[in-house]
């Protein structure tokens, strides 16, 4: 965008310094100084057909509130727009992908756990743009239903857009206690779980801990074990590990049985990208940000608004 001098000619800064006789620089020197000085005014005028697209108090409040590094809020939610999957996402993903853009280093390891949220995020991604080292899927994906987490894709296309290897992990959600133990011994499965926990950047969505979550839908849980976890004060899930209304762990057997990242490395890690939309993950929302689980937040602006009233 050509920066303007607000004139009632409208000049801009290489017409002023030819009206002038001096350098652009020179010119540029004059309009800071007059700035300085009050004799300038520039001003950012925002269409009215993007007011509404814009939230920088939303996101300003945000990050003080919680603590965060940056906060990106998107237009409504999932339970405002049209219905369908994943585009109702379209709006969180946008923001969620430009930020993964600016915030991506060349040498970084990104992970990745599954969700409507994160094909969202993947599908806006634009080519030429950024680039990573390695790719790395953050939890198991396989399951006995015919059900489509989208991690291929979120592998597919992140690596090829980012110019990245990438590493899977060919296992389910949940395995009893004993086949974990022998996939975090065995050489290949424990250095995808290593990748994984030391990602530098990791971006995730959060299940709300109720018949509406992914999990549920995906026949990873049932309603007894969903029961269980709301009576010892589940919220919400990344990864497929609950935590409470503070974003604390929920310690169950279901934990032991968990192949994922655990929520201490998510917690640790520099670069946490959490996106957010619809009402149903308000609350889970709400815990992880309360536990410090993401430095980073892209929710629609419905999302916003219930936070900043906690």
């Amino acid at each position: 965008m050509r920066q303007r001098c607000t004139t009632s000619t409208d000049l801009t800064q290489a017409e002023i310094a030819t009206r002038l006789g001096v350098s652009r620089p020179t010119a540029g020197r004059l309009i800071a100084r007059a700035k300085a000085k009050g004799l300038v005014r520039i001003e950012v005028v925002v269409p009215p057909t993007l007011q509404d697209s814009l939230h920088a108090e939303e996101e300003r409040e945000l990050e003080l509130r919680f603590e965060l590094t940056e906060a990106v809020v998107a237009g409504h939610g999932i339970d405002v727009g049209a219905p369908g999957r994943p585009n109702v996402f379209a709006s969180v993903g946008r923001a969620a992908a430009a930020l993964l853009m600016r915030r991506l280093s060349a040498d970084d390891v990104l992970g990745f756990t599954w969700g409507p949220e994160q094909v969202a995020v993947v599908t806006a991604l634009v080519p030429g743009v950024a680039s990573c080292r390695t790719i790395v899927q953050l939890d198991g994906a396989m399951s006995t239903a015919y059900y489509q987490t989208g991690m291929e894709l979120i592998l597919a296309r992140s690596a090829d857009v980012l110019r990245a290897n990438a590493i899977r992990l060919p296992a389910p959600l949940y395995a009893d206690v004993s086949t974990v133990a022998s996939m975090n011994n065995d050489s290949v499965m424990s250095r995808t779980l290593e990748a994984g926990r030391t990602a530098d950047t990791m971006l995730f969505g959060v299940g709300a801990a109720s018949t509406s979550t992914t999990l549920f839908e995906g026949s990873f849980l049932d309603h007894r074990m969903l029961d269980e976890l709301v009576a010892l004060g589940a919220v919400g899930e990344i990864g497929g590990r609950f935590f409470d209304a503070d974003g604390k762990p929920v310690v169950t057997e279901l934990a032991r049985r968990s192949v994922s990242v655990p929520l201490e490395d998510i917690r640790k890690c520099a670069k946490t990208i959490l996106v957010a939309s619809g009402v149903a993950k308000h609350p889970a929302t709400l815990a992880a940000l309360r536990g410090k689980l993401a430095k980073l937040l892209v929710c629609d602006i419905d999302c916003a608004r219930w936070l900043l009233t906690q």
